[in-house]
């Protein structure tokens, strides 16, 4: 803490160093004439300790301390006060015993020990800023090592000198003696170890210097008789309050210990120091007339600290193996991170391009790139969480179709691709994956079709070139229908690219005028009426002629043009109603169905755009019905509500494709439908009493009228066809046999043709 811009206790630094000074002239004079008697020296101890009383005391009130700060020094000051009357009465005992040296007597004895205690007491509670318990763990352990070194060292060259001393000292000296040493053990132990905190720490290592000076005092006590005693007395000693000053001084312009590392190579240095005595025994085995006792202590001890820091060297090992191996896994693991999809856990495109380039730098290296069909589908029904559900269920069906022949990878979405070890497995690969999506995967038990391509590459080939390749196989395999694969042939690229071209031209055609609509009748089975239309969109291309839709509209999905070209559709239709209904009245056509795309249902102008088509037109809601392909994305919460909405109005909703997609029954019990289109599919073999084929039939149409639901035939491409169609309760049909897609103009002179027939019956 800083101080209160009171002035520093210099003062007390300078008193105590003249006391020092003083000392120190003081025995020159004793030692040269002997004037005086020798318990003068005595003196100058407890008046230093009187003056770094004070200094403590005035550094407290004129400093701000923390309470931890506020404690240490409030010890150290109360320890001076015993130290200072101890001393005093053995300076009264010198002069009483002088010349001969004084036995300390025992209340001195107590005085000084209690003070010395006080003092050890302030430097065991400064915090050390260790708060784990592993670390409390090995810093203690470096400590215990750290005070048996010093312990050993003030030991052989301190207190045992004293003991075999030839005017041995009395037992309470000794004694206080030896609890300056381990106060000088303990402190300088402790203060290695303080990393920060109020307790400024040149302070503490000021504090915790004067247990060195007994150390010095022992050292005087090897000298003949009791001459020693007297330097010991009026020199080392009135260095201890000067060190206390100070110790004050430095904790008055302190801001505290700034945070640091604790010191590592103190057990080391003990190690050193546990030598020395040892070394001095080999030396000089009888220098100091050791008993035996007290030379196997020594030995003991640095056997004790030998086998410590052994422990400690163990631990450390152990510590730095488990932080290496840490520090491995976690560069695996962000080795892992980088190379894989968080996701699925499979190999990512950085992986995956390695590996390729790996491969391609060898012999060669086989491809297989899959896409999942209709994946979007899968969201935009049931939401991401379960198209992630989906993706971590493919990746395993990935997993067991690679085995040991390949490494498969997620590239980007629902783009997956695997590198195949060998050219001859890449069928075999193929069609495992195939075999294993004709079953459902993931917690929704949902079937999942893909598409892809294989193709080869001999070594050294690009690696762009056959990523190329596989990618125009996959487009390939879609144009066939899906759900299939297909291997790389020369030219395939060219379709891929067309494809990408076809795109383009898309866009211009909307912006060019280039799309028209054409009309495909519905019709009474009964007399063949045309009763609506169904609304289809053609591309005249001013190069390629007409482009069927099973081209285009792939690439508008793709794209993202199925959203104007819907768009379109629905607002020419609208136009070409509203003209019909103009022109014949409300009874002449009763209903124009234009597709919607899923993109189109998903789209959030979608519903506006129905309204306002409505209502450009006038075209009365009813009139429009919007035909939709039986997809699990009608059971998307949003694009429900949509749809909800759009019915309310008294727009019509009709089921494609009825028939080929899962859960039709409960689709219809929470979907608003009004019509339901039989799939072409089971019509085609009907005319032959097929059993499959007309027990959907019948089926359906039973089902429809259950749900008091109005049903459509497609695909009726035979007068055999209708008439059963007709027996088993199909009122209307649609198909190449009751009136193939045609234009606008076309449609108006049949109805104007069937309303003169009407008129003329």
């Amino acid at each position: 803490m800083g101080g209160s811009g009171t002035p520093p206790p210099w003062r007390y630094v300078t008193a105590s160093g003249l006391l020092v000074v003083l000392g120190v002239l003081w025995y020159a004079w004793w030692i040269v004439t002997g004037i005086g008697p020798a318990a003068v020296g005595y003196t100058l101890m407890p008046a230093g300790l009187v003056t770094a009383a004070a200094a403590l005391r005035s550094m407290r009130r004129s400093v701000g301390l923390a309470p931890v700060a506020e404690r240490f020094w409030g010890w150290l000051e109360a320890a001076c006060y015993p130290l200072a009357a101890g001393y005093a009465l053995l300076a009264v005992a010198a002069f009483r015993e002088s010349p001969q040296l004084p036995a300390m007597p025992p209340v001195s004895a107590v005085l000084v020990g209690g003070g010395v205690l006080a003092a050890m007491w302030a430097v065991a509670r400064v915090p050390v800023g260790v708060n784990s318990r592993a670390d409390r763990g090995r810093q203690g352990l470096d400590r215990l090592i750290a005070f048996l070194g010093c312990v050993t060292v003030l030991w052989h060259f301190g207190i045992a000198p004293m003991l075999d001393a030839p005017q041995p000292w009395s037992g309470p000296a000794v004694a206080t003696l030896m609890l300056s040493f381990g106060f000088a053990a303990g402190a300088i132990t402790k203060v290695s170890y303080i990393t920060g905190g109020p307790v400024d720490r040149a302070a503490v290592r000021l504090i915790g210097s004067t247990g060195l000076v007994a150390a010095a005092v022992a050292v005087f006590a090897a000298v003949p008789a009791f001459d020693g005693v007297i330097p010991a007395q009026a020199i080392c000693l009135p260095v201890m309050p000067l060190l206390v000053a100070l110790a004050a001084r430095r904790q008055h312009g302190s801001a505290g210990a700034r945070p640091r590392r604790g010191n590592v190579w103190l057990p080391y240095l003990a190690v050193l120091a546990v030598d020395l005595p040892l070394i001095e025994l080999v030396v000089s085995p009888v220098a100091w007339d050791l008993r035996e006792g007290e030379t196997r202590l020594v030995v003991a001890l640095a056997v004790v600290v030998t086998g410590l820091v052994t422990v400690r060297q163990y631990l450390s090992f152990r510590e730095n193996s488990l932080l290496l191996a840490e520090k491995r896994a976690s560069e695996a693991r962000l080795r892992h991170e980088a190379t894989h999809d968080p996701l699925t856990g499979l190999a990512n495109r950085v992986l995956f391009r390695e590996l390729l380039d790996e491969a391609l730098a060898g012999p060669g290296a086989t491809v297989l790139m899959i896409d999942m069909d209709d994946f979007k589908s899968v969201n935009d029904s049931l939401g991401h969480d379960a198209g992630d559900q989906l993706l971590i269920a493919f990746a395993e069906v990935l997993r067991s179709a690679s085995g040991t022949d390949g490494t498969p990878a997620r590239l980007a979405g629902d783009e997956f691709a695997i590198l195949i070890d060998r050219p001859a497995r890449g069928g075999d690969v193929a069609e495992r994956l195939k075999q294993a999506t004709t079953v459902p995967i993931g917690p929704h038990r949902l079937l999942v079709h893909v598409s892809a391509g294989l193709a080869t590459a001999p070594g050294g080939a690009a690696a762009t070139l056959l990523l190329r390749d596989a990618d125009a196989a996959m487009y390939v395999a879609k144009q066939r229908g899906k759900a299939n694969w297909v291997r790389y042939e020369s030219g395939m690229e060219q379709s891929a690219q067309a494809h990408v071209q076809l795109g383009g031209d898309l866009r211009e055609a909307l912006a060019g005028g280039q799309l028209r609509v054409v009309y495909q009748p519905v019709v009474r089975l009964d007399d063949r009426r045309i009763v609506g239309v169904e609304a289809l969109v053609r591309w005249e291309h001013p190069v390629q002629g007409t482009i069927s839709p099973a081209e285009f509209i792939p690439a508008a999905e793709q794209t993202g043009l199925i959203v104007p070209v819907g768009r379109f559709v629905l607002r020419e239709t609208c136009r070409q109603a509203a003209a019909w209904l103009a022109e014949f009245g409300p009874d002449a056509l009763t209903r124009v169905a234009p597709n919607v795309s899923l993109r189109q249902l998903h789209d959030p102008d979608f519903e506006v755009d129905v309204r306002a088509a409505l209502e450009d037109h006038a075209l009365p809601a009813d009139l429009l019905v919007l035909e939709l392909t039986e997809s699990a994305s009608l059971r998307s919460p949003r694009v429900s509500r949509v749809l909800h909405r759009l019915h309310g109005t008294g727009v019509r909703l009709a089921l494609d494709d009825f028939g080929t997609g899962e859960s039709s029954l409960s689709l219809l019990r929470t979907f608003p439908a009004d019509i339901v289109k039989l799939d072409e599919s089971f019509v085609d073999g009907i005319e032959r009493d097929e059993p499959g084929s007309t027990a959907v039939a019948r089926a359906v149409f039973q089902l429809a009228g259950a749900f008091g639901l109005e049903t459509i035939a497609e695909g009726v491409e035979n007068e055999e066809q209708a008439e059963r169609l007709l027996r088993l309760g199909y009122t209307l049909g649609q198909g190449h046999h009751l009136g193939r897609p045609m234009t606008g103009d076309e449609i108006t002179t049949i109805v104007a043709a069937q309303r003169a027939g009407a008129a003329a019956a």
